[in-house]
């Protein structure tokens, strides 16, 4: 476009020239060249490149399809069930969790039956343990069969009532009732041990059990209760009344169901005991039996004022 400048100032309407009219000849250039085709061009070459992902981070169906990372899985649930099964494997060795559910299988009636056989043991006649398959039988199934829900009960209410005890004679505090527990849990052990190691040098051969042993040792805390209750309630005449029917009871029940497991066949069916080791397991059980009045009265005599 041309602008010529006039003498008054005024510009003049530039000429126009228009593309593809006659006053441009054939030889000039275009105003604007056709890159059509270089843009074609330059898309295919960018066609030809490789996508580039929209995301930095991968996405979680990758990992997961990984291979590798599959294996990880895999070996780090195999170890962990390895890892479960040693443990359960050793705390089966120490702590026989499958054993102690036996002798937790009881109900409301095994209970009232075996209270009732622990007050009053003279009128019962089978002691012996019932089987089915070589196995014994649960003790909701059985009275005669040991358990160690009453020893439990029996320990944890016994600590309760001496609790109450010392609260009577304003002598109660948190240190002297852990004092108290754990005394009488201590002479428990001490008792089992004793008795483990009275086995050990008799040689006997029985199916005793340290659960069985810690079972029967227990349940002289029935008595101890009895005892103690009486003589808060009572006095101490009713303790010594009370205390002294028990102990007779818990030494005719601890007898009658040693002597099944401790003596031979002889002498448990009532006949006479011959012989320097049948003499020894006799006295043996009835050392056991005669340690449980013992442990009771030591145990109590000094909750009663």
């Amino acid at each position: 476009m041309d602008y010529t400048a006039t003498q008054s100032g005024f510009r003049q309407q530039p000429n126009m020239r228009l593309r593809n009219t006659s006053v441009d000849g054939p030889g000039d250039s275009q105003l604007f060249e056709d890159t059509s085709g270089a843009a074609a061009g330059a898309q295919a070459g960018y066609s030809n490149q490789p996508a580039v992902p929209q995301a930095a981070g991968f996405p979680a169906q990758s990992i997961l399809s990984d291979p590798m990372s599959n294996l990880a899985m895999a070996y780090g649930s195999s170890l962990a069930s390895q890892g479960r099964e040693m443990v359960d494997k050793n705390l089966d060795r120490f702590i026989p969790i499958s054993k102690l559910k036996y002798y937790f299988a009881v109900d409301t009636v095994y209970v009232g039956k075996k209270l009732g056989l622990l007050v009053f043991p003279y009128m019962h006649e089978n002691w012996e343990v019932s089987y089915q398959q070589d196995t014994p039988v649960a003790p909701r199934f059985d009275v005669n069969a040991p358990d160690l829900y009453i020893p439990a009960m029996g320990f944890i209410t016994y600590v309760l009532v001496a609790g109450l005890a010392l609260g009577t004679q304003n002598k109660f505090s948190p240190e002297l009732l852990g004092v108290q527990a754990s005394s009488a849990l201590v002479w428990l052990i001490m008792e089992v041990l004793a008795v483990l190691l009275s086995l050990y040098l008799v040689t006997v051969n029985t199916d005793l059990t340290t659960i069985d042993l810690l079972a029967f040792s227990g349940y002289k805390y029935v008595g101890m209760i009895i005892g103690v209750v009486a003589g808060l309630m009572f006095g101490r005449p009713a303790y010594y009344l009370s205390l002294l029917w028990c102990c007779v009871a818990i030494f005719v029940f601890m007898i009658r169901t040693l002597r099944l497991k401790l003596l031979s066949e002889a002498a448990a069916e009532g006949r006479l005991v011959r012989g320097t080791r049948n003499q020894l397991r006799m006295y043996l059980t009835m050392s056991i039996a005669a340690a449980q009045p013992i442990f009771m009265y030591w145990l109590t005599y000094h909750l009663i004022r």
